[in-house]
């Protein structure tokens, strides 16, 4: 098939495929049995977000029943129950969520602190509380089930709504003002690094020519703006092309590195991080850091040619994925990996 055939059947596959009508995928069943007993309604929001890794999770984090743990991503509050489960009437648990809709999952229980912020502003939520160090935090990144079915947040490729993709609906910046703001060279550059898309420079200058002939603000006229250049499979490549600007619009890598650095300062002796996350960017982060235990980059600290030591030691040598079985009731634990490692 030469080249002048194969580029007329990949717009036409583009073009039917952007003719499907576009529906809400069906809602998740959930196992009742992994639902902590203090739920008693047995709902933990399975239409907000199923938590992924729950079991491989709470005991990685050997949670103490007296201990102060930290949920940096409460989400649908399935982790935050399940770490509630396992903590006395002394233990504590400060849960940071940016997304003022995940508010609504708020345990109800005194012995939580719930902060409607970024997790990267750890340290500085921690002290405001009078919470000193802790004995576990837990971070499980990424967009939530629930904000990918809210056709309105704009996250999902599934729906036609306006290029928003905020996490955090107070923020001004969304995907639609980077589409219509960006240079050309700052759009090659985030959809090559971001999304990993093979044509990043061709779908960048695409996006300046088309914009210069209509407004971009809507998910489908990004889509139909693209459909020439389209490469592949096209449901995969807007999925890259949707996760280079959420990455972008969130700053979820820079949130993500300013969290980790924080890490070992909050943790108590022989306390546990366990960190859940959905593609290779984020996991290589996480990896990284807690291999060496910062970001810095130094050749030697002394004379004798001796690096700083690590304060954190790794419990999960490679990374922790789904069973068959979680597998078989959370399709979107197929791409989770979890880290854990441990303040020496």
């Amino acid at each position: 098939m030469n080249i002048l055939i194969r580029k007329i059947l990949v717009r036409w596959q583009v073009r039917q495929w952007l003719k499907k009508p576009i529906h809400r995928k069906a809602e998740m069943t959930i196992d009742k049995d992994s639902i902590p007993s203090n739920n008693p309604s047995g709902n933990i929001s399975g239409d907000y977000h199923i938590p992924v890794l729950l079991k491989e999770t709470i005991e990685g984090l050997n949670i103490k029943p007296d201990g102060v743990y930290v949920d940096c991503t409460m989400g649908g509050g399935g982790h935050s129950r399940a770490i509630l489960e396992k903590l006395n009437e002394s233990g504590k648990l400060v849960v940071f969520d940016q997304d003022e809709d995940a508010r609504k999952n708020l345990p109800d229980d005194e012995r939580v602190i719930f902060v409607p912020q970024n997790f990267k502003h750890l340290q500085r939520f921690l002290r405001l509380h009078k919470v000193g160090k802790v004995d576990g935090l837990l971070a499980d990144l990424g967009v939530s089930s629930h904000q990918f079915d809210e056709a309105d947040r704009g996250f999902s490729i599934r729906f036609d709504a306006a290029l928003d993709m905020r996490m955090d609906q107070r923020q001004k910046l969304t995907a639609a003002d980077i589409i219509k703001n960006f240079t050309e060279a700052q759009l090659h550059k985030l959809f090559e690094h971001y999304g990993e898309v093979t044509n990043s420079k061709t779908l960048a200058k695409t996006i300046v020519t088309q914009r210069a002939l209509m407004p971009i603000k809507t998910i489908n006229e990004l889509k139909q703006a693209l459909a020439e250049i389209v490469k592949g499979n096209p449901q995969k490549y807007f999925a890259q092309v949707f996760q280079a600007l959420r990455i972008e619009v969130n700053d979820e890598l820079g949130a993500l590195k300013e969290l980790l650095e924080q890490i070992p300062a909050v943790l108590n002796d022989g306390a546990r991080v366990a960190i859940i996350t959905f593609h290779s960017l984020e996991d290589r982060i996480v990896k990284n850091f807690f291999k060496a235990g910062t970001f810095i980059e130094t050749a030697s600290d002394d004379l004798y040619g001796n690096k700083p030591e690590n304060p954190l030691h790794i419990i999960t040598k490679k990374p922790v994925t789904a069973d068959a079985a979680e597998l078989k009731i959370n399709t979107r634990s197929r791409s989770a990996k979890l880290r854990i490692a441990e303040k020496k």
